[in-house]
């Protein structure tokens, strides 16, 4: 049966006949006639779909070339020529590796083997690689979670990375490795013997081929197909998606395992590290450890990886929880165990909040529009405001109510790294070092907060009708007055308010906020205004004010005065508005999307260095210290309120009047 030859292996085919044809046959033996084979002709059937230039047109060409070998190692086997097949070793020219005298037993003469030139090139750059010798593949990476079957690490951590993987973000397979193990499988499939032998070292680098793996770290004793079948069951597909999910979800599957680290976590560390060496090779390799454990096991945990789980062929970077410590003398004893085993460029302390797109896009907005760049100081602003309200639900309570508080776990990482991001100066560059000289600039300008200037509260218990502060005195809500002394802020009142069940303002039915956080900047009312006497008694309504909105209604929002049409003069204040969910047709990926994917590219701009982490503990410490004392006592609030009547009176005192008012 005649097969169809690309053109491109027409030379190389005319080859294969000539020697095939030139293989001296015992003179006894009858040349039979090669038996169809069982799979359709090579040329008509060969479609791989790869990225490489000319990779199907050398795919048929390779395929073919097997299928060759496989006829005539076939006839050789049914006449008894050859008992062994023979090992192939590709250098500069392709030579056997058995011995003369093997050759003489096992072959017939003048056999030689018969590799396109492009496979040497390539086979001979695998089996260099195999040992760790110069080739052109991307250094693999390997994602452990420690602390993998806990609530943070299955309904965050994991499905962030599979939205990673499915998207493009994460390291894929290496090209050769992928290609030639499709094609060994190939003859797996369509002959009951594997006739052609690549070296070993070859064959381990084919074995080698995945450039990530996903670790799960804990203490339970499961096996790889018990952690895949936990992660499984919170791994979906966003709405935009949806194409080959299946298949990506088992590849992303195939490529999480689980350590169980027991109760030893050296021990651990160590059996972590050989099953990473297993999946990088000698190849160059990359490291992320997302410690999602408790902060009493967080010292233990970091030290045993320290020592034992990394690498020496690539970079380690460590992320870890908040919160970070509990105040100014617990975060410095826990930063300074931590710089004694890491450089501060590998620590990336996460919060998952300063993954939305509202933190980006306060630094965009400012210094990409000149039209507003020039108005960000005292000048033009009268004051900005912070609102944040999270979700009344058991995750919260479990937090406020476990002596963290509503300081420890928003206010000292979210709300004042917010803050630092919008008052900051031009940094030098967008590189994350240039940014968090400039954060850490603006903490170290926050005035120290006296108590007059803080509000506090906890929420009544809507189940039974007590006050949950009977057990605990640890605040469900804060508000505080912050001012930045410094030369472009001076005097501008920074308000802040977070809480849990906070009403959502503006609706005329009480809502409950899931998580959203609004930055409100308000102008100074324009001098000598000519229209004052067309505007409303209260010219406060009339205010410009440049609103920033988060989940789960993202928006731009800018209030102007306009006039209303018909006949007369009469003014309106109005929004322009830039509704995400209209502009923009796409599912916002979640935060910890966002976080994740700058740690694997390095930018830490939005990662706490340590400097900014004390600044930040040095503003909060001094009221942590009245509440442990009891000095001061919550004010309690209903659920679905605007929170303690205090805050209103805090906001008056500063000349401010709150937003959700």
């Amino acid at each position: 049966m005649p097969v169809l030859l690309p053109s491109s292996a027409t030379a190389e085919a005319h080859a294969m006949v000539s020697v095939s044809s030139s293989i001296a046959r015992p003179s006894s033996l009858r040349l039979l006639p090669l038996p169809a084979p069982r799979f359709p002709p090579v040329a008509s059937k060969c479609f791989f779909h790869c990225a490489a230039s000319g990779t199907t047109t050398r795919v048929c060409e390779l395929k073919i070339w097997m299928l060759e070998k496989l006829k005539w190692r076939k006839n050789f086997r049914t006449h008894g020529w050859e008992k062994k097949p023979r090992m192939l070793q590709v250098q500069d020219s392709v030579e056997e590796t058995t011995s003369n005298s093997e050759v003489a037993e096992s072959s017939p003469p003048n056999v030689q083997t018969i590799i396109p030139k492009y496979l040497e090139s390539s086979i001979e750059s695998s089996s260099s690689s195999a040992y760790g010798n110069s080739v052109d593949r991307a250094p693999s990476l390997c994602i452990a979670v420690v602390g993998a079957t806990g609530e943070l690490a299955r309904n965050k951590i994991f499905p962030a990375l599979f939205a990673l993987y499915y998207s493009g973000f994460l390291p894929e397979e290496n090209m050769f490795l992928a290609y030639y193990g499709v094609l060994l499988s190939l003859l797996f499939c369509h002959s009951e013997t594997l006739v052609f032998w690549l070296p070993s070292k070859t064959l381990l680098a084919l074995m080698v081929g995945l450039n990530v793996g996903i670790f799960g770290y804990s203490r339970k004793d499961l096996s790889d197909e018990d952690l895949r079948n936990i992660v499984a069951a919170t791994l979906t597909c966003r709405v935009d998606h949806h194409e080959n999910c299946g298949d990506k979800l088992d590849a992303f599957l195939d490529r999480t395992y689980h350590i169980n680290g027991g109760f030893n976590n050296k021990d651990g560390m160590k059996k972590l590290n050989r099953r990473m060496e297993q999946i990088e090779g000698e190849h160059e390799a990359n490291r992320i450890f997302y410690l999602s454990v408790p902060q009493e096991a967080l010292l233990d945990v970091s030290v045993s990886l320290a020592d034992n789980s990394q690498t020496k062929r690539g970079w380690n970077r460590i992320i870890i929880e908040k919160p970070f410590g509990f105040d100014a003398l617990s975060s410095y004893k826990l930063t300074q165990c931590f710089l004694s085993k890491f450089q501060e460029k590998q620590l990336y302390r996460i919060d998952h909040r300063l993954g939305k797109d509202l933190i980006e896009n306060i630094t965009v907005l400012r210094f990409s529009n000149l039209v507003f760049e020039p108005l960000w100081s005292r000048t033009y602003i009268k004051n900005v405001q912070v609102i944040f309200s999270e979700e009344c639900g058991m995750e919260a309570q479990g937090r406020y109510f476990g002596h963290y508080g509503v300081i420890r776990d928003i206010v000292h990482s979210h709300i004042l790294q917010t803050i630092a991001l919008f008052a900051m100066e031009p940094p030098v560059s967008l590189d994350g070092e240039d940014i968090r000289n400039e954060k850490v600039k603006v903490l170290r300008s926050i005035r120290e907060l006296n108590l007059d200037d803080v509000v506090l509260g906890q929420y009544k218990n809507s189940a039974d009708k007590s006050s949950c502060y009977m057990n605990s005195l640890t605040p469900t809500f804060f508000a505080a007055a912050l001012y930045i002394d410094n030369a472009r802020w001076d005097g501008v009142p920074f308000l802040v308010k977070t809480g849990v069940g906070l009403i959502k303002h503006r609706q005329i039915i009480a809502v409950l906020l899931l998580d959203q956080v609004e930055i409100r900047i308000q102008f100074h009312h324009v001098p000598g205004n000519l229209y004052r006497e067309r505007i409303c008694h209260n010219i406060d309504l009339t205010t410009n004010e440049l609103i920033l909105r988060d989940q789960p209604d993202e928006a731009i929002l800018l209030k102007v005065n306009n006039k209303v049409p018909g006949l007369g003069l009469q003014l309106d204040a109005s929004e322009l508005n830039l509704l995400y969910r209209d502009k923009y047709n796409v599912e916002v990926p979640d935060s910890y999307e966002h976080l994740l994917l700058d740690v694997i590219d390095g930018d830490n701009h939005l990662f706490m260095r340590s400097d900014e982490l004390e600044a930040a503990w040095n503003i909060l410490t001094p009221i942590l210290d009245k509440i442990e004392e009891n000095t001061v006592v919550p004010e309690l609030y209903e659920i679905g309120g605007r929170g303690p009547v205090g805050a209103y009176y805090l906001g008056a005192n500063h000349g401010v009047r709150w937003a959700d008012d």
